[in-house]
């Protein structure tokens, strides 16, 4: 039986031949407009970044994180407003609490942390964006695939809600 790419060992010396796939939650308000300034101006960033647009860092639920990871992410990044600077007076710092409440689990469950980005960035910041996302896949890259499955004992489930009767 041959080795797939899936079932190969990853060798950390070829690092750079891999490319991660990075899930990207994003502040409508400021990052999200950031990574729009950034492709408007033709600033070269990393492609590896799939952007989902929230309408604030604060409403991103935990399990969204842990569901991309389990979807196949090799890591996630979460981007808002500055602190002190949200539409929504302070979720940002809600966002930050459990930044770090994550960090904490994805350790827990052997995910190593470095794999969870968080980055502030206002609307005027898309060289700031695109600079930040080409770290984050330089920081990503040697770690390698994370090859983390619901199968391999990973059970994440979106949260449920339900409707209260009148």
């Amino acid at each position: 039986m041959t080795d797939t790419p899936e079932t190969q060992p990853f060798d950390k010396a070829q690092g750079e031949s891999f490319e991660p796939v990075i899930i990207g939650f994003t502040c409508n308000w400021c990052s999200y407009r950031a990574a729009d300034m950034a492709g408007t101006a033709r600033m070269k960033y990393a492609p590896n970044v799939r952007l989902i647009r929230l309408m604030c860092s604060g409403r991103l639920d935990p399990t969204f994180v842990l569901k991309a990871f389990a979807g196949g992410a090799d890591a996630v990044l979460i981007s808002g407003c500055h602190p002190g600077d949200c539409h929504y007076i302070n979720q940002n710092y809600k966002m930050l609490r459990r930044f770090h409440l994550l960090k904490r689990v994805l350790q827990q469950m052997g995910i190593e942390p470095e794999r969870l980005k968080l980055l502030w960035a206002s609307a005027a910041e898309g060289a700031i964006f695109a600079e930040e996302i080409n770290k984050f896949v330089e920081q990503v890259r040697p770690l390698g695939p994370l090859n983390w499955k619901p199968g391999n004992g990973a059970h994440v489930e979106a949260p449920v809600h339900e409707e209260v009767p009148a």
